[in-house]
């Protein structure tokens, strides 16, 4: 693609970096089939290819954000599935994260829309905060015709309980069953503390009966996604930060092999850290902590699992676009259950986003709800008993369309391995 940038805009990194993007950019439309929202509406813009013109022309003339390209970047789910697919590599990730950044910096949203994602990206990233939260919700299910349509979606996916606090989840070490393999530090995130406490239970579990020790580092938490697919990148970028000094100051004083996170889009996040942080004093660190990270079924997969009884279940596994599309892992989870004894269904139509997105589904709500429809029917087609995902916001989005139950891969290995039966299972 041709660009036509000037040499001032180009100064700043961002812009250098954007414009190296498009310019990789041949027009081809191969990620036009592979897009969930432009296989929805149909709408070029609502496709990479015509997102991409819309930002180009936005970034290029140092123009302030516009209502329809706020719009058509507003409703791109960030699955990445079009990186998957480009011939050219271009890295539409770092283009549509700028993009974001830009418009949260120069377009003025309508005043309910604004105070919605700053409520978001405030309640969501602090774990305590969103608990409370969680237990209204049943008020508000019980009220939702009374209110805006724009909060529905936000009780409408609350869970019916709220799990207590695990003490899992307070910084500590959990010491290696036998010889200790290797030492790693688990990300225990923001709002999987607060809606499923299983998962990090499940995993520290998993890993320590297989010889892994496990730090929760302390001042470790949020990995700062959900701001920063707002386009609030202070935000973002301060809880990136304290994740990246924890996890150094425990490198420097016990070593680490690895950073271990069970929720794919966090992962891809901070795997990202390294580009984050490029141009900051903290660069040699976050580049450090990314080449470090790695998703709980890359562990997984190296560790001779100590399987038991096969459960024998008829498993649908649900590939996370964060995990398939963002890190590139789609043998590493499906090898590691069919090692564990369950019957492993290919879903079809996999590629394609089932509408979670961070908080996409309580933004645009019509789209993720047309994408959760879509990607039950598919998985309800192969007759599961249970369906895994890597990633608690597919968990939670899928588990509202369908009956059949849902667990993060990690339950099932754990319960495959000696652990106790997955709480949605039980």
């Amino acid at each position: 693609m041709q660009t036509h940038f000037s040499l001032a805009a180009l100064a700043d990194p961002d812009m250098a970096q954007s414009e190296k993007i498009l310019r990789a950019c041949v027009h081809c439309g191969f990620c036009t089939a592979t897009c969930p929202t432009y296989l929805l509406t149909g709408d070029e813009l609502d496709s990479p290819r015509g997102r991409i013109y819309l930002i180009k022309e936005m970034l290029e003339n140092a123009r302030p954000a516009d209502a329809r390209t706020t719009r058509h970047v507003d409703r791109c789910l960030s699955c990445l599935s079009c990186m998957t697919t480009c011939p050219s590599s271009v890295h539409y990730m770092h283009l549509v994260d700028h993009a974001r950044a830009h418009i949260e910096k120069t377009y003025r949203r309508p005043v309910a829309e604004k105070a919605l994602r700053a409520l978001l990206a405030f309640v969501l990233t602090r774990p305590a905060l969103f608990r409370r939260a969680l237990r209204l919700a049943p008020l508000g299910r019980r009220f939702a015709d009374l209110l805006p349509q724009r909060l529905q979606p936000l009780f409408a996916l609350a869970p019916e309980t709220v799990p207590a606090p695990s003490d899992v989840d307070r910084p500590q070490v959990f010491p290696a069953e036998g010889l200790r393999k290797m030492r790693v530090a688990l990300l225990n995130g923001c709002a999987q503390t607060a809606l499923d406490t299983h998962i990090n239970e499940a995993t520290v579990r998993l890993l320590t009966r297989h010889g892994v020790e496990v730090v929760v580092a302390e001042g470790a938490g949020c990995c700062g996604a959900l701001p920063h697919h707002l386009g609030k990148v202070a935000q973002s970028h301060a809880l990136a930060r304290r994740n990246i000094e924890a996890w150094t100051r425990e490198i420097d004083s016990g070593g680490l092999d690895y950073i271990v996170i069970n929720t794919s889009g966090c992962g891809t996040s901070v795997k990202d850290y390294g580009f984050m942080f490029r141009n900051d004093p903290l660069a040699e660190q976050a580049a450090r902590i990314s080449a470090m990270a790695r998703d709980v079924s890359e562990i997984a997969d190296g560790l001779e699992l100590k399987t038991g009884e096969a459960p024998g279940l008829r498993v649908a596994y649900h590939s996370a676009c964060s995990l398939q599309h963002g890190q590139k892992i789609t043998r590493q989870p499906v090898a590691a259950l069919a090692r564990a004894g369950f019957d492993v269904l290919a879903v079809p139509e996999g590629h394609i986003c089932c509408g979670s997105a961070g908080t996409y589904n309580l933004l645009q709500p019509e789209l993720a709800d047309a994408l959760r429809t879509r990607k039950v029917a598919h998985i309800e087609s192969m007759a599961p008993d249970v369906i895994a995902a890597g990633n608690l916001g597919c968990m939670t989005q899928i588990g509202a369309g369908t009956s059949i139950p849902v667990v993060h891969t990690v339950e099932l290995l754990d319960w495959a391995t000696g652990g106790p039966k997955p709480h949605n299972l039980a």
